[in-house]
């Protein structure tokens, strides 16, 4: 009888259960598990924390505006990890976020790092949405569990050469020459490839190409090398602590070429380096990773994010946050915490809520084809969008060395 009598008991607590409506079911449903995966100490453990903000704001506003209302309200929890700036621990980060019960990972902004972290996640069939990573080898080996927001260094650097070309060609073709110097990694090196292999045709002298470590705390050698080279434009691709670095010993040894026009520069578009090194910022160009200035969405998130002490509004903060965004879009959709829900959600993604220089999100092989990079200057003070003129908000200054 005391088994019979259990069984009951248990059954009516389950059609108790049943009959409760949808939300008030979620209150005590476990939290659905997403891994926040960034290099948050080691060399790049600055970007890597902007990019864990990003992904911690954007997680709890969705949780207090009401959780995955498609389940009932069920909030989404963060699995923290840290991949200290290196790859294998990166790895080993997605193996406790697979032990953890993670439905999927947002992460992990090195290229080197998403290289292997996506890879690692394929084994166990966790979602991986790419936040900054922009070695296009992330998205080109078949692997049905990534997804990349944001743009590639092909795409970055055919934009960054072609609109280089427009205006070099607007103010009669001034600059002829180029050095390009960049750092060691997947990255660096996969951007300075493609830029060599590029120039040429467009009429531009590739004078010098030099590479160089993570972390690098002295550039003079390589600046000597450029005042003995005198490039027309210097081309950095390269990550914060290098790229402020190089700039402020090109200010101290006063070399000053027609311009600075970098490509994914690791600070070129970063507020705290327009605040902290004025002088050498004022006059960079940059292509990059940057929202729709246009959109108050954008604006209200950098009032909110500089509102915060000692925080900078960059894109490893806003690229996180929208692909926080997406990934609780495709759960919402999924109604399910399932892994394999979950990837299907995003690949048939059409997300177009974001406040990104984008369309509507699509995904072919894992990259949204509508991802697009803009060209930035740093003016007066501040960043601004030059370039395409759809979202403009002023003209280039170029040369910027006459």
């Amino acid at each position: 009888m005391t088994q019979r009598r259990q069984f009951l008991m248990n059954t009516a607590a389950l059609a108790a259960t049943a009959a409760l409506p949808l939300g008030a079911r979620a209150q005590g449903a476990p939290a659905i598990k997403v891994g926040v995966l960034h290099p948050v100490t080691g060399a790049l453990a600055y970007s890597g924390n902007l990019s864990r903000l990003g992904a911690q704001i954007a997680l709890d506003e969705i949780n207090a505006a009401g959780g995955i209302k498609s389940m009932g309200g069920v909030k989404l929890a963060a699995l923290l990890g840290d991949a200290q700036s290196k790859p294998e621990v990166g790895v080993a980060e997605v193996e406790k976020m697979n032990e953890q019960g993670a439905s999927a990972i947002v992460g992990s902004y090195a290229s080197a790092i998403c290289l292997a972290t996506t890879q690692a996640a394929a084994k166990y069939n966790i979602p991986h949405v790419v936040d900054v990573g922009v070695a296009d080898q992330i998205v080109t080996r078949g692997l049905k569990n990534t997804f990349r927001f944001g743009p590639g260094y092909k795409i970055t650097t055919e934009a960054a050469i072609n609109n280089l070309h427009i205006m070099n060609t607007v103010a009669r073709k001034p600059a002829k020459t180029v050095m390009i110097i960049h750092e060691e990694s997947l990255f660096g090196t996969g951007t300075a490839n493609l830029l060599a292999s590029q120039l040429p045709g467009m009429g531009y002298e590739v004078k010098e190409i030099v590479k160089h470590a993570n972390p690098t705390r002295d550039f003079n050698n390589i600046v000597l090398k450029m005042k003995s080279i005198n490039p027309d434009i210097v081309i950095p691709a390269n990550y914060y602590n290098e790229y402020a670095l190089l700039l402020r010993t090109m200010k101290q040894q006063n070399v000053t070429p027609k311009a600075v026009f970098s490509v994914l520069g690791g600070a070129a578009s970063s507020f705290k380096f327009v605040k902290e090194f004025a002088d050498a910022a004022n006059g960079v160009i940059d292509v990059n990773h940057w929202y729709n200035p246009k959109d108050k969405r954008a604006q209200a998130l950098r009032k909110k994010v500089e509102a915060m002490p000692g925080q900078f509004y960059t894109y490893e903060v806003f690229l996180n946050y929208q692909c926080m965004y997406l990934l609780a879009d495709a759960i919402e959709r999924a109604k399910s915490s399932k892994r394999e829900d979950i990837i299907n959600a995003l690949a048939s993604s059409t997300w177009d809520k974001h406040f990104m220089p984008y369309g509507p999100t699509k995904f072919v092989n894992g990259q949204n084809t509508g991802a697009a990079p803009l060209t930035l200057q740093v003016l007066k003070g501040d960043i601004k969008v030059i370039l395409p003129n759809t979202f403009a908000e002023t003209e280039p200054v170029f040369p910027w060395k006459v």
